[in-house]
């Protein structure tokens, strides 16, 4: 009750009450979606969440006093994750290509949209605009992917080579077109950084290869020690730190070091990937989430709903409509042969959330785009998340449905 009282003082909530709020969010979220049998992903109910106890609800919960600092861990850990979690194969290949050429035809097509719907913003709004429509939220998929079953199907690998792209490139086009350098100088810089990546990425590695240090590392991987983890958590902030230092959004830090992180564990210390899952997703990442929710102003969505209706259907079109024409008329050797199996696809590689985010912060925070635009946008992504795997899941349902009831007349 002390809490809810200090909450109506109008008095700034301190960071142990606002992490009391957040942790609480945490907790529940995944209990409220486990409640909706998971038609409800987590990370719209802690996004939820957010809103409410942000400062334009309730107003329960803040930034302050070191809460920004620990949601920018989260925004790190999460894609230090989604890093981990590309396999460099699916990069490579006629499906990998295929990928890349419908996510650059993506782009092109979000930027025609805006210009038609948006002609009066600045350019540069609307190539932000356009790159937070062309991204795929592979971490959030996978999960769902994974409990549908079909991971291991050819619909699984195909969400998984365009997610790979849909997460990497908007990484990329970020760094290099929402740059305060004009786009040679940023290429040149971000090719700079990529090289410091790569030395970078030498060092635990040749550290590896000494037996001495093996030793010391396995003897000192768990109890209060945890050295192995350590590592990761120095490693990642080296790169957020170098990426920052670069003048690059830190979410391309943390990518680099997710990718690094996935050739050291495959050396043999596959324990780390499950304590920092632990770290992550039990502690950091709904930090970041709930905080994010801090940030959409729901008013101002509710203002303008055909904007956020919008806003969805252009993610629609420009995403997941050249995905859905790429598997039907593109033959790669990998295409989708069932309608369903191509909807599907074309709906979760629509889904997009994380990267959103992280780009409406960055262009907020560079003049951009405006709060109002970018709650909107955030809102947006939440429902392709809320929206598009649940389609893609009753589509596959139907299917599964006539399959049995024809079943017996075979």
């Amino acid at each position: 009750m002390r809490l809810l009282a200090a909450a109506d003082t109008g008095v700034p909530p301190s960071a142990i009450v606002s992490l009391f709020w957040i942790a609480l969010a945490a907790a529940l979220a995944p209990i409220g979606s486990r409640l909706l049998r998971g038609y409800v992903p987590d990370v719209v109910i802690l996004l939820g969440f957010g809103i409410a106890l942000g400062p334009h609800a309730l107003a329960w919960a803040g930034t302050d006093g070191g809460v920004d600092l620990l949601s920018e861990l989260g925004l790190g850990m999460l894609f230090l994750l989604a890093g981990y979690e590309l396999d460099p194969k699916l990069l490579g290949g006629k499906p990998g290509r295929t990928a890349w050429v419908v996510w650059a035809v993506s782009l092109l097509l979000a930027f025609g949209l805006l210009a038609l719907v948006a002609w009066d913003a600045a350019v540069t709004t609307r190539v932000a605009v356009a790159i937070a429509m062309t991204s795929t939220a592979l971490g959030t998929l996978l999960p769902i992917v994974k409990q549908q079953g079909v991971l291991e199907q050819p619909l699984g690998r195909a969400v998984l080579a365009h997610g790979a792209v849909g997460e990497l490139a908007p990484i990329v086009a970020m760094s290099v077109l929402l740059s305060s350098r004009n786009v040679p100088a940023a290429v040149v810089v971000l090719l700079l950084f990529l090289l410091a990546a790569a030395i970078i990425g030498m060092v635990p590695r040749r550290l590896l290869d000494r037996p001495g240090f093996g030793r010391a590392l396995a003897q000192l991987g768990g109890g209060t020690s945890q050295l192995p983890v350590r590592f990761v958590l120095l490693l990642l902030l080296v790169l957020m730190s170098v990426a920052e230092v670069f003048d690059l959004d830190v979410v391309l830090g943390a990518f680099a070091a997710g990718l690094i992180l996935r050739t050291l564990i495959a050396a043999g210390h596959p324990q780390v990937h499950a304590s920092l899952e632990t770290i992550g997703f039990g502690m950091l990442i709904p930090i970041f989430f709930v905080v994010s929710g801090m940030g959409i102003d729901i008013g101002a969505v509710t203002a303008e709903p055909l904007l956020w209706v919008s806003f969805v259907v252009s993610i629609a079109l420009a995403r997941g409509l050249p995905v859905w024409l790429s598997e039907r008329f593109v033959p790669h050797g990998a295409n989708l042969e069932r309608p369903r199996e191509r909807a599907q696809l074309a709906l979760y590689a629509a889904t997009g959330l994380p990267i959103i985010v992280a780009v409406t912060q960055v262009a907020t925070g560079a003049g951009l785009m405006s709060e109002e635009i970018a709650s909107t946008l955030v809102a947006a992504g939440a429902t392709t998340v809320l929206l598009f795997p649940l389609i893609a899941r009753l589509i596959a349902g139907r299917a599964d449905e006539s399959a049995a009831e024809f079943a017996p007349r075979l």
